[in-house]
């Protein structure tokens, strides 16, 4: 479950979702992100992830740490009381909107941009080991189905592949009451289609600070955990596992429904489209 900018296999993936009143950044929201991955192409290559999110930075991607099992953490809380895919319902300030943010976090060389279209031109910024190819069609893909939408490009290398650490990233949403998951699933490099169905194998976990005491299972988060990452996690998560062919598109539910004790639902399109 990811898009890749060149042949990969991603394998093992967990999606965390979870909503916060945050003591200085207000109401966010915060998504959780990691697979195992292999890579297939000759040289570097990346992954791409799509969020519904307003003027994100460097400064809105965590720092994991040591805490390197926070996502496992949340998925050991939930695995007792999992069920089948079959029991599912489907359904800072801005920077200038042309501007490609470029950075480094973790293994990743990391490029993020609320102009999808605005990205190849900023490929060379990339070291030339972790540089991929992009196809335009594939930013154009993003700009015509997500507009608005932040667009983040994970670059790595082949001897990194299996080393990386949970992505951890908080951010103000485009709608706050929506919690949306990223899970378009491509792995050529091409834009993904949204036709048919496509094999899965992850975890999907959610989370709120709203939510009332034995809504969810308890996560332990562990005592070595840093504060600045513990302020951005839940004290409860909710979550099931899929596997198998689901249709490709992400994972959604409002923020009421979370809390009434609803299930995500696939959609293929953007929020409020």
């Amino acid at each position: 479950m990811c898009v890749s900018m060149g042949p990969a296999e991603f394998s093992g993936t967990t999606l965390y979702m979870g909503r916060l009143h945050h003591a200085r950044h207000g109401l966010v929201h915060v998504l959780g992100y990691q697979n195992t991955a292999v890579n297939r192409a000759d040289g570097p290559n990346a992954m791409l992830l799509h969020l519904p999110a307003q003027g994100m930075t460097q400064d809105n991607f965590l720092d994991v740490g040591r805490s390197s099992d926070v996502l496992e953490r949340m998925v050991e809380a939930v695995r007792p009381r999992s069920v089948a895919a079959g029991g599912m319902a489907w359904m800072g300030s801005a920077p200038p909107a042309h501007e490609v943010q470029v950075f480094e976090h973790d293994i990743y060389t990391v490029l993020l941009a609320s102009d999808p279209t605005a990205l190849p031109a900023a490929l060379h910024r990339v070291p030339a080991h972790k540089r991929p190819h992009l196809d335009p069609e594939l930013t154009r893909f993003y700009a015509e189905r997500y507009p608005g939408y932040a667009v983040a490009v994970c670059c790595f290398d082949n001897a990194e592949a299996a080393k990386a650490k949970p992505l951890l990233m908080w951010y103000t949403p485009l709608d706050p009451d929506v919690l949306t998951a990223p899970a378009l699933d491509a792995h050529t490099g091409r834009p993904p289609g949204m036709v048919g169905q496509v094999p899965v194998d992850h975890w999907v976990l959610f989370g709120s600070d709203e939510a009332p005491t034995g809504w969810g299972e308890p996560v332990d988060h562990g005592r070595g955990m840093r504060h600045r990452l513990r302020e951005f996690l839940p004290a409860e998560v909710r979550g099931e596992h899929f596997s198998g062919l689901l249709p490709n598109g992400d994972f959604a539910l409002t923020h009421a429904e979370l809390l009434a004790g609803g299930r995500a639902g696939r959609m293929t399109g953007a929020v409020g489209r």
